[in-house]
């Protein structure tokens, strides 16, 4: 079977990291396992992987979240981190790094499968350009979905792919009082099922990045509308 492509595994745990490449192996992806970040990070830049899976917890001087704030310095290799408990400080804090999902401990094998497949789907989706969609103003922001590109008042600001899709969805439906899972399904895809206050970090992130210019609203008891 031709492979699929390349899933860097980067957990210390022996059994939980060939319990989780079993299962990628059988969908037909070419796994790769370290036990240390820096090993992962080396993988990841000698193998260009589709996505990495790490460990929050990592022995050693980097962590998972160290992991993830060097991936992110080298572009936009999906990360799956995974945590060894239901703590909402990992959570937040590897999405603000810019992880695109989470799965605590202890966790089906077959979610971790469905949850990798489904954020592959969602970056090769991102990632070629739209020529035929609208580029959407929004006072001083210009969202541009061929180029993948946000300005504001002529200059370009850099955000993460995960915060583009976000802020075009807003933009085209400029004026709406959206609710999170409206903006998952929109912005994330319909087959999205994580936490919904993803939305929050990501909107967060949004206000840092854009300031003033971004006016966005809290909806309370329902989500968010931008204009």
């Amino acid at each position: 079977m031709e492979s699929l492509g390349t899933i860097v595994v980067i957990e210390d745990d022996p059994n939980i990291s060939d319990l989780v490449a079993m299962y990628l192996r059988r969908e037909g992806y070419r796994v790769l396992q370290a036990s240390d970040a820096e090993s992962g990070l080396a993988y990841a830049s000698r193998d260009a992987p589709k996505l990495v899976v790490v460990d929050v917890g990592l022995p050693g001087a980097m962590d998972g979240f160290d992991v993830c704030r060097a991936l992110r310095g080298r572009g936009q290799t999906p990360v799956l981190m995974l945590t060894a408990r239901d703590d909402e400080v990992d959570r937040v804090l590897g999405l603000e790094l810019g992880a695109d999902d989470y799965v605590v401990k202890p966790f089906s094998p077959r979610e971790l499968v469905a949850r990798v497949k489904a954020i592959l789907r969602r970056s090769a989706s991102a990632q070629p350009a739209q020529p035929g969609s609208e580029i959407a103003v929004v006072g001083e922001i210009e969202v541009n979905p061929a180029r993948r590109e946000v300005t504001v008042s002529g200059e370009v600001v850099e955000i993460t792919s995960r915060e583009f899709d976000l802020l075009y969805f807003l933009a085209t439906n400029r004026g709406l009082a959206l609710s999170r899972r409206q903006i998952l399904a929109g912005a994330w895809g319909p087959e999205w099922y994580g936490d919904e206050r993803t939305v929050d970090v990501h909107v967060r992130q949004l206000r840092k990045k854009l300031g003033d210019a971004l006016a966005l609203q809290t909806i309370w008891g329902v989500g968010y509308r931008l204009g």
